[in-house]
């Protein structure tokens, strides 16, 4: 019988409530979630054995959330030197261990490469506008004033949710000049705007975005008035299912993110949708910031290509996705 260890569940279900947030915070939760699968397993010692369980969590974790493609990505990268490992039992562990480590640096050093390639198209005195929270986002605005880059930055609350007020309070920390808005905001700042930054949830093999709802609508008004906008993402978030047609999901959240729980019993005819991302065409936007340098979006393909030597396995995990998410609409 499957049965994962309560702190390998206590991820998955801080992954799926939202409190683990971000699409590489989330990849590098799923990471830590099958390292501690694999060293909490007590079942059988045979290798095969232990390598149907951790399919078991593999599976479990990446049904969490449909959408960003970081965590399907992210898991694959532990699972395919699983796979391709041989040995006993004890070398099996190891290699899940020594490849959750490894994806977990490496994500955490592009976050810090990505800072620094994004800070040099800032200037001083550029007024930024970015939306939601984006570590790799962040990177960059952070890294700019760390090299003596005096910006402002505008970010929207990112309704229902409001991961904004995370990016408000760590650019203050920071020491960055942060001012909050609302989201229907945007249209009217973007006029005072010279920049705008943006994370990403999933970069598809045509270059178009999908992140956090309400990024399209800042990057058509970006486009309106002619401001550059930039989308900073770890080559993980490519998705190199989308080479095979395999469409992303949009994820819909539940209704009481948007209105109380209490006022829709009071009104059990109101509908709501709640979808939490939304798609951005590459013709809005300027460049992608990765790790391996910045990139046009129509070169998201080559990226692929040339960085993913594990496409099946995303693609297999992105499914297992889909099939356990019967809510939500297709990209």
């Amino acid at each position: 019988m499957f049965r994962v260890p309560e702190e390998v569940a206590s991820i998955a279900r801080d992954i799926k409530g939202m409190k683990i947030r971000g699409a590489g915070k989330i990849a590098r939760a799923g990471a830590e979630a099958l390292k501690i699968a694999a060293q909490r397993y007590e079942g059988p010692t045979d290798p095969e054995r232990f390598k149907g369980y951790m399919e078991q969590v593999a599976r479990y974790i990446v049904s969490t959330r449909p959408t960003a493609v970081s965590l399907p990505n992210a898991v694959a990268f532990v699972m395919k030197q699983l796979r391709e490992a041989a040995g006993g039992f004890r070398e099996l562990v190891d290699t899940v261990v020594r490849a959750a480590d490894d994806f977990i640096r490496n994500s955490l050093r592009a976050v810090e490469t990505i800072g620094r390639i994004g800070a040099r198209m800032l200037r001083s005195g550029d007024t930024v506008l970015t939306h939601c929270h984006s570590t790799a986002a962040l990177s960059i605005l952070v890294t700019a004033k760390k090299t003596g880059r005096e910006i402002k930055v505008y970010t929207t609350e990112t309704r229902p949710k409001f991961q904004g007020r995370i990016t408000y309070k760590q650019l203050v920390e920071a020491g960055v000049e942060a001012i909050q808005i609302p989201d229907s905001a945007v249209r009217s700042i973007m006029k005072r705007v010279d920049k705008v930054v943006v994370g990403a949830d999933t970069i598809t093999s045509d270059g178009a975005l999908i992140n956090k709802v309400g990024t399209s609508q800042v990057a058509l008004a970006a486009h309106e008035a002619r401001v550059r906008l930039f989308v900073a993402a770890e080559t993980y978030k490519f998705s190199p299912a989308s080479v095979h047609g395999v469409p992303v999901l949009i994820e819909e959240r539940p209704p009481d993110e948007v209105v109380p729980a209490e006022w829709l019993k009071r009104n059990p005819g109101v509908k709501i949708r709640n979808p939490a991302f939304d798609v951005t065409p590459p013709e809005y936007i300027d460049a992608i910031i990765t790790e391996v340098g910045v990139i046009p979006p129509k070169a998201a393909a080559i990226v692929l290509r040339e960085l993913f030597g594990y496409s099946y396995e995303a693609e297999k995990l992105v499914l297992v996705a889909a099939e356990h998410d019967e809510a939500g609409v297709y990209y």
